[in-house]
């Protein structure tokens, strides 16, 4: 059942080979992406205001390393080959031979886009569409199989979980601790640009 999904939605991007080559680059740049974004919380937060933003960025980081960490102990437990290894299916866009459940770009970015959603609901909303584009693609570009991509939301749900209901007090201490550095250079930085 799984292979037959991901091999109608590969067929696709075999068809219109611009669909697989669409998200082969947003695939490119997806976790940078994701990283970045989950870092300009904390640089629009202003330097002594609401914290929000801070902790929404410090747990996104925290839920997706910890979402990695789960996903390194289900792939050393579980290793399943890709669907181009399992089926010999050509495969212009991926090439990776790690273990294919469950996707670690799909659970990093849920990991973090959750974490945030938590904190913002408008821009939680915005880093769960990008985290479902990277999701899907991952499917386009042949890399998973739904399967695994449904598997790395439920990890990236959970670790977000995790770390904003469980580890709150410990992510507080370390955003009260980084911000004491940070938040003198943003003032100083907002002062000279007015």
């Amino acid at each position: 059942m799984d292979w037959r999904l991901e091999h109608g939605i590969y067929d696709v991007s075999l068809h219109h080979h611009w669909v697989g080559s669409l998200f082969h680059g947003i695939e490119a740049v997806s976790i940078p992406l994701m990283v970045i974004l989950t870092g300009l919380l904390w640089f629009l937060a202003r330097p002594g205001g609401d914290r929000k933003w801070k902790l929404a960025c410090a747990s996104g980081y925290a839920a997706a390393a910890l979402a990695y960490i789960v996903n390194v102990v289900i792939h050393s437990i579980h290793d399943r080959a890709r669907p181009y290894e399992a089926h010999a299916i050509r495969h212009p866009w991926s090439t990776s031979t790690d273990s294919s459940f469950p996707s670690d770009h799909t659970s990093l970015s849920f990991a973090i886009a959750f974490a945030v959603l938590m904190f913002d609901t408008a821009a939680g909303a915005v880093f769960l569409a990008i985290a479902a584009i990277i999701g899907v693609g991952r499917l386009f570009i042949g890399a998973h199989y739904p399967g695994d991509v449904l598997a790395g939301v439920l990890v990236g749900l959970v670790s977000a979980y995790v770390v904003v209901k469980l580890l709150q007090p410990f992510v507080l201490r370390v955003v009260r601790w980084v911000e004491r550095a940070t938040d003198p250079l943003l003032a100083r930085v907002s002062r000279s640009a007015r």
